[in-house]
């Protein structure tokens, strides 16, 4: 981004009891060349996130604090934030980011580059993502090789495709696109509203460039369980467009593939040492352990294309199995129970069965 473009991005980031996330992202934005204003929305928050943005806003002047006091009925509380802070936004380009990320010294400058070399109207990337538990390094990389099968980089940025995704913890947008495709008020009680924004703009002649974004943001998503199963619950049968066979399969692949060869090796492993096993329990115990090492190595190079350790392949019997109870928790809060939870916040859903 050259001198005379910079300061053209309004930064904007919803903010909900973020008080272990928030002074890092606000940092690391601040420090963004190319930045012309930061805008975070306090979002009824009940922890110490408004005193620590208090004390921001005596460092940062770029830093503007909004507060939402009421969710009015029909929105989602985050599109709610967002379509706020946007109205209140003023520079040309718009950078909807989430609480829980940290941009990387020069982050926005490559990026911006990158969306006006390739004329984008939206860019959107796949963070880095820290995984710090056993639980996170098992699920965590196994969604987005899930993931990156669903929504794959080169046909959401093919112009040609009508594929559309987006990441909502990083979506650079110009202004006039967005508002032309409604915006966040467009997608109001839709919780999954990036991908939805992203459908939204390329429909209406936008341009999508989507790209893995390890080099250039980071970010922890969850910090405890239970945080990690509501945010996947509410999400993953929407990023499945509610096709219920496509996820039962997967839950089949993940099973046969990813958790039965390892836990058959183990059983006859035992049954091997207890002296209890001939000559087709041996044979069975070299196929399943074949089988077991042909997974870790490829899921191991699809960990390396999306920028993760991999290392991590070594979790993936235990992700598999929690991502199938993942997979069926999701379709059951969706489907049947009628509502998912984030945040506090307990929306209806609404499914065609």
């Amino acid at each position: 981004m050259s001198q005379e473009e910079g300061g053209r991005v309004s930064v904007i980031i919803p903010a909900r009891n973020e008080e272990a996330n928030i002074e890092r992202v606000v940092r690391s934005v601040a420090s963004q060349a190319g930045v012309k204003e930061i805008l975070v929305v306090d979002d009824q928050s009940e922890d110490r996130t408004p005193e620590i943005l208090g004390k921001l806003g005596r460092e940062f002047a770029r830093l503007r604090v909004l507060r939402t006091e009421t969710l009015p009925e029909g929105w989602v509380g985050k599109s709610y934030a967002l379509a706020q802070a946007a109205r209140e936004a003023s520079g040309e380009w718009l950078l909807f980011t989430d609480a829980d990320t940290e941009h990387l010294p020069g982050s926005l400058e490559a990026l911006a580059a990158r969306a006006r070399r390739e004329r984008a109207d939206l860019l959107s990337i796949s963070p880095g993502q820290q995984t710090a538990t056993w639980w996170e390094k098992a699920v965590i990389p196994l969604v987005y090789a899930t993931l990156a099968g669903l929504f794959r980089f080169e046909e959401v940025s093919d112009p040609a495709s009508s594929a559309a995704a987006a990441n909502g913890q990083y979506l650079l947008v110009r202004r006039e696109i967005y508002e032309r495709a409604g915006g966040h008020a467009a997608v109001r009680g839709t919780i999954l509203e990036d991908v939805e924004l992203a459908r939204r703009i390329k429909q209406a002649g936008g341009r999508l460039v989507f790209l893995p974004g390890a080099d250039w943001v980071r970010t922890r998503m969850y910090r405890t369980f239970g945080e990690m199963w509501r945010g996947w619950t509410k999400n993953l049968y929407l990023l499945y467009e509610g096709r219920l066979a496509r996820m039962l399969a997967r839950v089949a692949a993940l099973l046969v593939l990813g958790v039965i060869p390892t836990a058959l090796f183990c059983g006859l492993s035992v049954a091997l040492a207890a002296g209890r096993g001939g000559a087709g329990v041996i044979a069975a115990t070299v196929v399943s352990f074949a089988l077991a090492l042909l997974r870790q190595w490829q899921y191991a190079r699809a960990l390396s294309r999306l920028g993760f350790d991999a290392r991590l392949a070594g979790y993936q019997p235990a992700g598999a199995a929690l991502l199938s109870l993942l997979l069926l928790n999701s379709a059951i809060a969706h489907r049947w129970r009628g509502s998912v939870e984030w945040k506090g916040r307990a929306y209806r859903t609404r499914v065609n069965r």
